[in-house]
């Protein structure tokens, strides 16, 4: 718990963050929003289209893991080690993965209301058929 407290006190600077316990790590969150994981001591940060070349270009690795025999990688990737040591550097690249994850929810809430609506279609033509 000794790296989840360091984190905690990396990201002051980008505001008060919540470690949620996850399966063999921690979720951070902002706000209900999670923008970050830590697993095996090892920091990532959300990435999407708008920021994963920052992260590609540092050479930071993806974060993986086997499912069923095949390697599966989210859109978190390791962190740089400046983000641990400068608070100001930190509150950078957390906004930045902060930003992917609610744009990812957004784009998550657009598909579900798609679904909804194409389900009520279905429904609806279901009942005006004889």
């Amino acid at each position: 718990m000794e790296l989840a407290d360091h984190i905690v006190d990396a990201f002051r600077a980008f505001g008060p963050i919540q470690l949620k316990r996850m399966f063999s790590g921690y979720g951070l969150f902002r706000g209900g929003v999670m923008f970050g994981l830590l697993h095996d001591d090892v920091l990532y940060l959300k990435a999407d289209l708008d920021n994963v070349a920052d992260f590609v270009s540092l050479g930071l690795a993806q974060f993986t893991y086997v499912r069923n025999g095949k390697t599966v990688g989210l859109s978190y990737y390791q962190a740089p080690d400046s983000v641990m040591d400068d608070g100001a550097e930190a509150a950078k690249w957390a906004q930045r993965s902060f930003e992917a994850a609610l744009r990812g929810g957004a784009s998550k809430a657009k598909a579900v209301r798609k679904r909804t609506a194409k389900s009520r279609d279905v429904m609806r033509n279901r009942k005006r058929a004889p």
